[in-house]
């Protein structure tokens, strides 16, 4: 089922996007990073594109493992979580129906239990892999007790659609939202599509950390964050094969879809700022 352009600028999409810092991160030996998440408001309920941390990890940082607190340092404050942040624009946490999810990690997974009415999104290789934690990496990265109150999971287990090129598994409509997967950070790594009136926001996850590893011309990256992917990456070969495919998707629509990552602080600003 291929899936369309976007309407254009004369038909307005009933959602409202806000773009969240979830975690500020200050790894060792690297720039601060950022935990991009994203809150749309739709005309049926909320829905959130990642969690960041959670209330519980604020309260009780050993929820996240020694590994993860020493490396990325993370800036425990309640204010930053999801949860606060909903509110404090005016809405209501209860009225989160559904959390799409890039991947399972800490910082991606950790404010799953403040929305428990929600139902959470995730493709089945993602599923899987956290649940089962085969790898000595996977035993470090995913954390049962993100996700031991109950979680209502819908597990994408196919493509049902076709977006831009790319595989996808359609969440929601009015606004489309779709997992595209992009596996390589993790076995089920996905980025998520949004559609806004005139072009598509593609939150592209763990896929890259930096903004110049999408750079048409010269692409590149600091050395700190280039070693931490490598270190991180399920299958890093496969990592930079996304990466490229990150890059042609961009210079073939470079105005239809912005493409943005978790924890670049630089494409946070902008976007935040409505770029």
């Amino acid at each position: 089922m291929p899936v369309r352009t976007p309407p254009t600028r004369q038909r307005r999409s009933a959602a409202t996007i806000h773009h969240l810092d979830c975690a500020p991160l200050r790894p060792v030996g690297g720039t601060p990073l950022v935990a991009h998440c994203l809150l749309i408001a739709t005309g049926s309920g909320l829905v959130l594109v990642d969690t960041g941390l959670g209330a519980a990890e604020v309260s009780d940082p050993r929820r996240l493992g020694t590994l993860f607190r020493r490396t990325m340092r993370p800036e425990l404050d309640l204010s930053r979580t999801a949860v606060h942040q909903v509110r404090a624009l005016g809405y209501d946490p209860y009225d989160v129906r559904d959390i799409v999810i890039t991947h399972l990690d800490q910082d991606r997974a950790g404010g799953l239990a403040d929305f428990p009415r929600a139902r959470v999104h995730v493709m089945a290789d993602e599923y899987r892999a956290a649940m089962r934690r085969d790898t000595r990496l996977e035993g470090n990265r995913y954390r049962p007790a993100q996700w031991a109150h109950g979680v209502d999971w819908v597990v994408h287990d196919h493509a049902d659609s076709d977006w831009m090129g790319f595989p996808a598994s359609r969440v929601l409509r009015a606004p489309d939202i779709l997992l595209v997967p992009l596996p390589g950070h993790t076995r089920g790594h996905s980025a998520v599509a949004v559609q806004e009136p005139d072009r598509w926001l593609l939150h592209a996850g763990d896929a890259y950390f930096f903004h110049g590893e999408i750079d048409l011309r010269r692409p590149r990256c600091p050395r700190p964050l280039a070693l931490h992917q490598r270190l991180v990456a399920d299958d890093h070969d496969m990592r930079l094969g996304q990466l490229e495919r990150l890059r042609s998707l961009r210079r073939a629509h470079p105005r239809l879809v912005r493409i943005f990552s978790s924890h670049d602080p630089v494409e946070f600003e902008l976007m935040a700022n409505g770029g």
